[in-house]
Order: structure tokens, then C-alpha cells, then sequence
């Protein structure tokens, strides 16, 4: 673990005046993105020739321990972000899962992880937070405050209402270390029915519980993971070398990791996927430099095949059919989840995925309807599948699509959408979308929510 030493106020009012430098020089008329060169979302980005400067906004301002509170800049990303609040014994409520996640990309795309089905959604922990809008203002936005509706409005806006420059968000305590339960099921309605229990009670036989996700191998064989934190000492696992976190819980039916390693059990095999560039083989592994094995450097191929198409043109020369990618996270009611992985099985011919429970904290969010007391289940699916004859690229997602809305689900934006215009106003709050927009965004510099998510199909 690194440590993100605080860069300050001083330096933070130095990055927002270069921000607004840079919003300025951009020719009116023009429409106002970011320059930066990385994403980790899994859409074709154009290139940015005139773009906002954010080159000083990724850095931890500061911390407050006793209030337990940070004041983070839009670009910090969690890795940093948690190197700057261990050391205090404080982790944010929600730490998404891939280190190079930003907190301003969490927040404006949503974000995930192993606490949500306590602690909900990370931008649920944000109190306040300053925003560059449309309009090139920078604004305070805060729930009781004249921009509430900017506040609300922002989770899931992808920044087609602005970007944040700065978010205070809570902090919570964490132990030294996380032990974790891997409790396998045959049938996956009983591990849906034991989450269930979970998010009612807050314990599995007794045992508190403080992170809860699960992965479906195949029909017959799921596995929940259940853990606690813990100051006990103790032997502690790795998962940086030659061993593989979601290989184990089939090997292990119990665990612990350090409370940091815990955090980023995910991100050196970007789950399973890794295993698309031989790295989960062996020799190869002891090859791959370990400072390589991650998440980030696995999108930075992935990119470069999407640009170049190195791979797609050997299997064509080969004879292989083309590949559809399926690459979705969807949020499902607990109780219609079990069908929706049945269907799955039969329809898409992918596995694992992986499963984590959530429920808001309090209240609900206009862009991403979902109910306040409403216990979910997101399931994560990543990979490729091949186009079948008489099909075309897009089919099998848009196949999904279709069963999510039917069971009372949405899915989150940051990867390829098919709907139409209507369908996704629905969805996602367009009412409320356009009176932020207009409000906010009255020139439209910023490009509009559908037309970034689904609008260039």
C-alpha cells in the first residue's frame, strides 16, 4: 500500500482555475468534453481536441479522522483514495471494485461493491460536492441547498450535467483485516434466500456481517461470500501472485485478506477476465510482471483491439465467427434475480458472473429510479459471445435489455445500450434529466445523456 499524502486547498483553487482556463479556450459552440486519455467505461470515446483540463484535480485535499469525512477532487481515483484513509483506519462506504475508478466517475456513472448492500451506492456518502457545469460555473451542490435538484440529478448523468470537481463523502472504520465465509450452493434460489436473511438481519449464523458478494459458476454451483472485519491477528492470503481470488472459493471455505488486499481482491484479474490475455495461465503468469497485473492495463488491450482489431481479423481469417460483446451490469429485485440467472443459463452461454447485493440508504435517485427499501441484486457479466447465424452484433444484448425491463430491473450506462429514446426516458428519468439540463446546460455544451449512452448507434 502506497500513501496519497493530502495536496491541500492552495493546490486544489490552482486545478479549478486551469479548469476554467481550459473551459474558457474552448470555442463557443464547441461541445465541452474532458481531455484525458483513459476510461474505464466500454464505449468509443472520440478524440478530445480542445477539452477541459483535469490534470490537477486527482488528488485527496484532505482528511478528517474525528469527523470522519474527506474532501476528495473529481479525478482522484480510489486507489489513492484509499491510500490516504487506511492509514487512519477509515475506507470510503463504497469502494468500487478496479483501482483506476475515479470518485467523479462513480458518482456520475454509479458505482458498486461488496458494502452496498449496507451502505448502497457511493454517491449515497457524498454530502456535498462542487460541480463545473454546461455553463462553465462551478456551483456547490448539496441536498438542502438551492442546487438540490443538481445534487439529485447528477448519480448517473455521465457528465452530460457537468463534472465535480471536488465531493466531500463520508468515511467508515475498518479493521486490519477482512475474514471472509465461501458458502457454496447447488441451488442458486437458496443463496438468494440466505442474502436475503443477510440483508434483513445483518448476520449468517451469528456472525456479523460487513461484505457480502457471490459468484454463479455454472446453474448447479454458486458461492456466497460472506465477511467481517477483523483486528484478530492472523495469517493473511494474496492474490497478486500466482494465486487467483475467484478460483479460491472454490478451493477455500474460508478466508482473509488484509483489509487493503480484501479491497482490491478484484482488480489484479479484472475478476476472471485476465484470462482473455493467457494471464491466468501459469507460466505465463510468472512472466507477466506483477505491477502489470491489473485492471487498467488489461482495458489499455482491450482498447487497442477495439482500434485496431488484431484479434477479430485472425478469427475471421480462421473461420470463426464474429464475437458479440456482452459487457453489463444489471440491477435486479431480489425476488425475480433467481429467474433472471435461469434465463440467462439457457440464453447467453456465459460464466461466471458475479452477484452483489444492494439496497439504497435512504432516499431515491430521478436517473436511476430504484426503490428505497427495495432489495437488489446486481449481476455483473463480462466477455464476448459469438454471433449466431441469422443474428446480428447487438442481438444478445439487446436480448437482455429486454428481460431486465421485464423483471423490474435497469442496468447501469456504462457500456453499449440499445434503446430508444422513449424507452430510455422511462428508464432513467429523462422528465427530470431535462430540467437539470436545461437548467444547468442551457447552451447544451455538454452532449446529452441518450446521445452519449445510445445515440451514436
Amino acid at each position: 500500500m502506497g500513501r496519497a499524502e493530502p495536496i491541500g486547498w492552495e493546490a486544489h483553487r490552482r486545478a479549478v482555475r486551469a479548469l476554467e482556463d481550459s473551459y474558457a479556450a474552448i470555442p463557443p459552440g464547441e461541445t465541452v468534453r474532458l481531455a484525458k486519455k483513459t476510461s474505464n467505461l466500454f464505449r468509443p470515446r472520440d478524440t478530445v481536441h480542445h477539452g477541459l483540463d483535469v490534470s490537477g484535480l486527482g488528488g485527496v485535499i484532505e482528511v478528517d479522522p474525528q469527523g470522519r469525512t474527506a474532501e476528495v477532487q473529481g479525478m482522484c481515483t480510489y486507489e489513492d483514495l484509499v491510500d490516504a484513509t487506511l492509514p487512519h483506519g477509515l475506507m470510503p462506504f463504497v469502494v468500487p471494485q478496479l483501482r483506476t475508478i475515479t470518485l467523479g466517475g462513480a458518482v456520475t456513472g454509479l458505482g458498486i461493491e461488496a458494502t452496498s448492500f449496507r451502505h448502497g451506492l457511493p454517491h449515497e456518502s457524498v454530502l456535498e460536492l462542487d460541480i463545473l457545469t454546461g455553463a462553465g460555473e462551478v456551483l456547490t451542490a448539496r441536498p438542502d441547498n438551492e442546487h438540490a435538484e443538481l445534487f439529485a440529478a447528477f448519480p448517473n448523468s455521465l457528465g452530460s450535467l457537468g463534472y465535480a470537481t471536488r465531493l466531500r463523502i463520508e468515511l467508515m472504520p475498518i479493521a486490519a483485516a477482512v475474514a471472509t465465509r465461501n458458502l457454496r450452493f447447488d441451488d442458486v434460489d437458496e443463496l438468494l434466500a440466505a442474502v436475503g436473511e443477510v440483508m434483513k438481519t445483518g448476520e449468517h449464523d451469528g456472525i456479523a456481517v460487513d461484505v457480502m458478494d457471490g459468484v454463479v459458476f455454472r446453474p448447479g454451483e454458486s458461492y456466497l461470500v460472506l465477511g467481517h472485519f477483523t483486528d484478530e491477528p492472523g495469517p493473511t492470503g494474496d492474490y497478486t501472485g500466482q494465486d487467483i481470488y475467484y478460483q479460491s472459493l472454490r478451493a477455500k471455505g474460508a478466508d482473509r485478506l488484509s483489509a487493503y488486499d480484501y479491497l482490491w481482491r478484484w482488480d489484479t484479474d479484472w475478476f476472471w477476465c485476465s484470462a482473455a490475455f493467457g494471464a491466468q495461465i501459469p507460466a505465463v503468469r510468472r512472466l507477466w510482471p506483477r505491477q502489470y497485473r491489473r485492471s487498467d492495463v488489461y482495458h489499455r488491450i482491450v482498447r487497442w483491439e477495439n482500434r485496431y482489431g488484431v484479434v477479430a481479423r485472425i478469427d475471421r481469417w480462421r473461420g470463426r465467427p464474429d464475437r458479440e460483446r456482452v459487457v453489463q451490469d444489471v440491477e435486479l429485485p431480489l425476488e425475480r434475480t433467481g429467474e433472471f440467472l435461469r434465463w440467462f443459463a439457457e440464453a447467453v452461454p456465459m460464466a461466471p458472473l458475479w452477484l452483489c447485493p444492494l439496497r439504497l440508504r435512504e432516499r431515491e435517485w430521478p436517473l436511476y429510479p430504484m426503490h428505497a427499501g427495495q432489495a437488489y441484486v446486481n449481476v455483473g457479466f463480462w466477455g464476448t459471445v459469438p454471433v449466431e447465424p441469422g443474428r446480428a452484433d447487438g442481438d444478445v444484448n439487446r436480448l437482455i435489455e429486454d428481460k431486465v425491463f421485464e423483471l423490474g430491473g435497469h442496468k447501469s450506462l456504462y457500456s453499449d445500450a440499445y434503446y430508444d429514446r422513449e424507452t430510455f426516458d422511462r428508464l432513467y428519468g429523462g422528465l427530470a434529466y431535462r430540467a437539470a439540463k436545461d437548467r444547468y446546460d442551457p447552451d447544451h455544451r455538454l452532449t446529452d445523456l441518450y446521445d452519449k449512452v445510445v445515440g451514436r448507434r
